[in-house]
C-alpha cells in the first residue's frame, strides 16, 4: 500500500477551490470535495493506472469538475504536487516540479 502525502501548495490549492465553488452556489464545494476524494481514492487504489504527463508527474482529473490532480509516484510514497483546473497554462505551474 502506498503512503499520500499532500504539499502545502496542494492544500492552499484545494481551499481556493472549495471556496470558489461555495461562493458560486450554496453546496456547490460539498460536490467538488466528494469527486475529490473519489479521485484521490482512485489514485491511491491503482497510483499506476494513470499516464505519466510530463517528466515524472501523472494526473487523474476528476469527475464533474475541470481540475487534475497532479502527483508523483517515488517507492511507496505518493505525493500529490498541486490540484490544477484544466484552464491554466503548465508555465504557471511548472515551478513546483523538483523531479
Amino acid at each position: 500500500m502506498h503512503k499520500i502525502q499532500f504539499t502545502k501548495e496542494t492544500l492552499f490549492d484545494i481551499e481556493a477551490a472549495v471556496l470558489w465553488y461555495e461562493e458560486q452556489r450554496l453546496g456547490l464545494s460539498y460536490d467538488f470535495e466528494l469527486c475529490l476524494e473519489a479521485g484521490i481514492e482512485e489514485v491511491l487504489r491503482d497510483p499506476d493506472a494513470f499516464q505519466k504527463r510530463y517528466k515524472q508527474v501523472k494526473i487523474r482529473f476528476i469527475s464533474r469538475f475541470s481540475f487534475g490532480i497532479h502527483y508523483v509516484i517515488i517507492e511507496n510514497q505518493i505525493t500529490i504536487i498541486g490540484l490544477f483546473h484544466t484552464s491554466r497554462s503548465p508555465k504557471n505551474w511548472s515551478k513546483r516540479l523538483l523531479f
